[in-house]
């Protein structure tokens, strides 16, 4: 094979974090990058997430109560996780194959490698951000789970131990009497938290501009409103591809299409079985008071992201296709849902209201690594809702992958070869 400082050409289809982190890791190795994008440079789900990068978040979303809270939503339109009934086969096939890995076994099966995963990134992430010194508003205080009930309490604190005995992640338990010395911004009278000091927060938006702009210094080239039309193939290899903006050859593609990734099986020869998970998030002036950490709310399903200039809810996870609406109904939900907790939870001066589709696989975790059927072509996609979270780890592994080497940490579980 052709090593990586011969100059070979790779093109990364898709601009989100996962496709900047693949120029980043590509670019390092001696390639030659151009990313390409149907639309901005992370303009899509990348754009106004809650800016998390959690390894708390070991867990799948394939929990085993995740079955019952999904027949539930059916009848509740308003439910922060929702499943619309579809008629299309591939729907419910995923859903089918969620279902079943809906299990105790696979829950702590999958959670290993996301763990492998998420700790990896952390420690790309901080050699990053300490390389070139972006301007993203990092920030190490870590994530504060807050429960209203000492039932939740309760559930929370055995989900905690459940943690610290499979992966080695564990919290700080803070007492309701505790919290407003932790966490002035929270109203009184709540049952308490959970303090995960690993966990690191930035503002998404200044870490794609200040990522973007280093690797276009360094000879990257971003091309934005570039539809890719058809993927143009001979002798088990990808020639070219046809794009809203012509003809466009490389070497080695990386695909990392996100939510937009199903559609690409029939050009990649592949099943991607990835469906959008539809979340929301609104951004606004900052509250006063307003929160000093980053916090979630898990039994009502909102998350707050406070930042220098500005202050976001978010939260949801709908799957009802690629709709592409944000009702008022459920932004007013992300308001109400922080009542409860926080003395001044919102603001009137809204900044935006938005939404993305995440891409959800049925077993919960990422697709990263070469197509089964197409020599030069790699898949960086199905990242869930970790997609911030997991870029640095995936675009260091795709770079190993592309180059035959060995991986820093085991892929085997990411590969595209398990469908």
């Amino acid at each position: 094979m052709k090593q990586a400082l011969d100059g070979e050409r790779v093109i990364v289809v898709g601009a989100g974090i996962i496709g900047i982190a693949c120029a980043h890791y590509l670019s390092k190795a001696g390639f030659s990058v151009a990313v390409i994008d149907r639309g901005t440079i992370a303009g899509a789900c990348s754009h106004a997430n809650c800016g998390y990068i959690c390894p708390s978040h070991v867990l799948p979303l394939t929990e085993p109560d995740a079955i019952g809270v999904a027949l539930k939503s059916l009848l509740n339109r308003n439910a922060p996780f929702r499943v619309k009934p579809s008629f299309r086969p591939a729907f419910w096939n995923w859903m089918w194959q969620f279902t079943r890995r809906c299990n105790h076994r696979q829950m702590l099966w999958a959670g290993a490698h996301l763990k492998a995963i998420l700790d990896s990134s952390l420690v790309e992430y901080r050699q990053l951000i300490s390389a070139e010194k972006f301007d993203c508003e990092w920030k190490e205080n870590g994530l504060l789970y807050v429960l209203q009930s000492e039932a939740g309490m309760e559930k929370f604190a055995k989900m905690d131990r459940m943690l610290t005995e499979h992966f080695g992640v564990t919290a700080e338990r803070v007492e309701g009497n505790d919290l407003p010395a932790l966490e002035p911004a929270l109203k009184s009278g709540l049952a308490g938290a959970f303090h995960y000091k690993d966990d690191v927060s930035v503002r998404p938006d200044l870490l794609n501009v200040a990522w973007t702009d280093s690797l276009q210094e360094s000879g990257v080239e971003f091309i934005e409103n570039c539809q890719l039309l058809d993927v143009v193939k001979a002798h088990s290899q990808i020639t070219h591809l046809e794009t809203s903006q012509g003809e466009l050859s490389a070497d080695r593609f990386i695909f990392a299409t996100g939510a937009w990734s199903a559609q690409l099986s029939a050009m990649l020869e592949c099943r991607i079985p990835i469906q959008p998970g539809k979340g929301y998030s609104v951004t606004m002036s900052r509250p006063d008071p307003c929160p000093r950490h980053p916090i979630l709310f898990p039994e009502h399903k909102v998350g707050v992201s406070p930042f220098e200039q500005g202050y976001r809810l978010g939260s949801m996870m709908e799957f009802v296709g690629y709709d592409s609406s944000i009702p008022a109904r459920r932004i007013k939900q992300l308001r109400q849902s922080a009542e409860p907790y926080l003395i001044a939870p919102f603001t009137e001066t809204e900044h935006q209201r938005w939404y993305g589709w995440r891409p959800m696989t049925w077993d919960s975790l990422p697709i990263i690594g070469r197509t089964p059927r197409l020599s030069n072509a790699y898949l960086a996609t199905g990242h869930n809702m970790l997609g911030l979270s997991l870029a640095t780890a995936t675009g260091k592994l795709i770079a190993e992958i592309i180059q035959d080497q060995p991986t820093h940490i085991d892929a085997t579980a990411f590969s595209p070869d398990r469908f």
